[in-house]
């Protein structure tokens, strides 16, 4: 099982360009995909990570490790997902400076952005909307609400992200 954790992570950590909110879908993918997990289990462990310091894909695959094999399962998944960035920051260090300039790699970068602009939209959505717009009932329509009015509060007046946690949290003991 550890091995399978560290294969499974590691896989991950190759693939998490756009941080680790974009890697979401993926990790719930394989997750479902290999029964490690149920929905319910693995949006309690989103929740955690993200309330947690440091990097959310990582904290996910910490917690998730954690969940599956105890602390030997956390170190191994936290070890397969951090081990990818160590050693392409490594390689990439190396080139940098050669490369920086390149119009391939400024136009590789340049493609990359739409799709992780994608894959953080979708996994806020899932996050926010587990059931999607199948039963809207009032509490997914004060949860849109809340999510609506914090997207308007963070762009328009530009309200420190923290501020804007703790009202959303106030707005959803109150409506909820």
């Amino acid at each position: 099982m550890l091995w399978d954790l560290f294969i499974f992570f590691m896989k991950i950590g190759f693939l998490s360009f756009g941080g680790g909110y974009a890697v979401i879908p993926m990790i719930h993918y394989g997750m479902s995909e290999q029964g490690w997990i149920n929905d319910q289990e693995f949006q309690e462990i989103v929740s955690l990570a993200g309330m947690s310091p440091g990097p959310i894909a990582t904290n996910c695959a910490t917690l998730i490790g954690y969940r599956i094999a105890g602390p030997a399962g956390s170190a191994a998944a936290t070890f397969g997902i951090i081990l990818p960035s160590l050693l392409i920051i490594v390689i990439i260090a190396a080139f940098f400076y050669r490369l920086r300039h390149n119009r391939w790699v400024k136009a590789a970068f340049y493609g990359l952005r739409p799709i992780v602009t994608g894959l953080i939209a979708f996994a806020a959505f899932r996050f926010g909307f587990p059931r999607g717009f199948e039963a809207i009932d009032w509490q997914t329509a004060a949860m849109l609400l809340i999510c609506l009015a914090s997207l308007f509060g963070l762009l328009k007046y530009k309200l420190h992200p923290l501020l804007v946690i703790a009202a959303s949290a106030i707005a959803g003991v109150v409506l909820l």
